[in-house]
């Protein structure tokens, strides 16, 4: 059975004293976590720092939310996969849609990204998914299909085995909607399915792939009771230490099942 992983995207949210009090907090609620979870926070750049000191040796690892595509230079504003392993971070979150939309992120683009996060030690958490508009075009599959395909092209069997998908339709992100358990499990089967075409089977059955879209301590249980439904990316619920705490707890019944 592959290991559940519950990973916070905290966005543009918590300076360093926030992050502070946050961090603390859900040390104190994930104390007790056994090693059977996987537990990742992805602060603002300015927090990761603050976050990497107050972790320690706990079972929580730290992410960043974004990374350049470069190694260095004149890229004003840009932080580098260099940049994120030097404070701590074992994990980007590329491709959220959030960057799709608002900073024209393309799939090539996040294909690059991937590939200088994966040759950094990074381990990628790459995000894919549909708006409504194609949802209702009946065009999931064939969305989720080219971003995937776009994302992973050139990447080696080794190369996904340190990689985590995210699938997170458009529609459901901060808008209180999320897919039924059934329909984020069948989109997640379509994606186990084409890695395993693209690749192998036993690389697709060792790939996570994680569900984000409004997650919350209430439909947590159920999302994460299905059966290629492997954690979440967690959104506003990942800031706030009780809610955050409540997923994990979830992702954990769910594995002993």
């Amino acid at each position: 059975m592959r290991r559940k992983l519950i990973a916070g995207n905290w966005k543009m949210n918590r300076d360093i004293h926030e992050t502070a009090a946050l961090v603390e907090d859900l040390r104190v609620r994930t104390n007790d976590f056994s090693t059977d979870i996987g537990i990742v926070i992805c602060p603002p750049f300015t927090s990761l720092v603050v976050a990497r000191g107050l972790i320690g040796d706990t079972a929580i690892k730290l992410g960043a939310q974004n990374m350049s595509e470069k190694d260095d230079g004149a890229f004003t504003g840009e932080i580098s996969a260099r940049m994120l392993s030097a404070v701590g971070c074992e994990y980007v979150i590329l491709g959220h849609s959030e960057r799709r939309q608002y900073f024209k992120e393309t799939n090539e683009l996040i294909n690059e990204k991937g590939r200088k996060a994966l040759a950094s030690g990074l381990k990628p958490i790459i995000c894919v998914g549909e708006t409504l508009e194609q949802r209702e075009s009946g065009v999931t599959n064939q969305i989720v299909s080219t971003q995937i395909k776009g994302a992973l092209s050139g990447l080696t069997s080794s190369d996904i085995e340190k990689s985590v998908i995210a699938y997170e339709p458009v529609w459901a992100i901060g808008t209180g909607k999320n897919a039924t358990p059934d329909q984020a499990n069948d989109v997640h089967k379509l994606i186990r399915k084409l890695v395993g075409q693209l690749y192998s089977w036993p690389v697709a059955e060792k790939l996570p792939v994680l569900y984000g879209g409004s997650v919350n301590p209430a439909n947590a249980p159920d999302l994460l009771s299905q059966t290629d439904i492997d954690g979440a990316l967690v959104g506003g619920a990942s800031l706030k230490g009780d809610a955050f705490a409540a997923i994990i707890t979830a992702g954990l019944e769910a594995t002993r099942q």
